[in-house]
């Protein structure tokens, strides 16, 4: 046996066999049930797909890079808990793709930020953060509230992939959604999407 170890030890190409194999062991018993676990597999009650315009907001969320300094991730911690609200689960994020986690908080955690503001003050504070949090560093958007929607058949694309994804959108959903961005602005989508972030848990408690 101890010859054995001796000769693993001494052979770094074998070592980085080995290696790679138990942690690839180690690393499929560790992900491989998650796939079959209602808890991250199966959306919380009342969870939806976002509709046409919350999903243009993500998208202009992506753009921005406002995941760059916000996350939408509330750890199970007391400190946490009493700023942000009710812990992150697993099942809020089964629509999500991509998710929003972030990993980086030069701005408060968003995931639930959904009716904590009106739409108003989201949108004065996209426009100018300052008037509305004289502290806030981050930057304007003003563009926002300029800027309408593109109404052509790619939110229909979009929707069509993410429902092969395993988002419950009918067809009736997907042919009627370029109408309901008609008259929109990129602020209005990213009002939407914000104001319906982590409301699934919120507004049943």
């Amino acid at each position: 046996m101890a010859n054995a170890h001796a000769k693993i030890e001494t052979n770094i190409g074998l070592m980085i066999i080995l290696i790679t194999i138990m942690v690839s062991i180690g690393g499929l018993a560790q992900i491989v049930p998650l796939f079959f676990m209602n808890s991250t597999t199966k959306p919380i009650e009342g969870l939806k797909p976002y509709s046409p315009l919350r999903l243009e907001g993500r998208d202009i969320y992506v753009r921005e890079g406002c995941y760059l300094c916000h996350s939408q991730m509330i750890r199970p911690f007391r400190a946490e808990t009493e700023r942000y609200g009710h812990y992150s689960v697993a099942s809020e994020y089964v629509y999500d793709r991509p998710f929003q986690w972030g990993s980086k908080r030069t701005g408060p955690d968003l995931h639930r930020v959904g009716g904590r503001y009106s739409d108003d003050w989201h949108y004065t504070h996209l426009n100018n953060p300052r008037d509305v949090v004289p502290e806030s560093i981050m930057p304007s958007y003003p563009w926002l509230a300029q800027t309408k929607l593109s109404t052509d058949d790619s939110i229909k694309t979009k929707m069509e992939t993410l429902r092969m994804l395993g988002a419950p959108y009918t067809d009736e959903e997907i042919a009627n959604a370029p109408k309901a961005l008609e008259g929109k602005t990129e602020a209005d989508a990213i009002v939407a999407y914000l104001q319906g972030l982590g409301t699934s848990i919120s507004s049943r408690r």
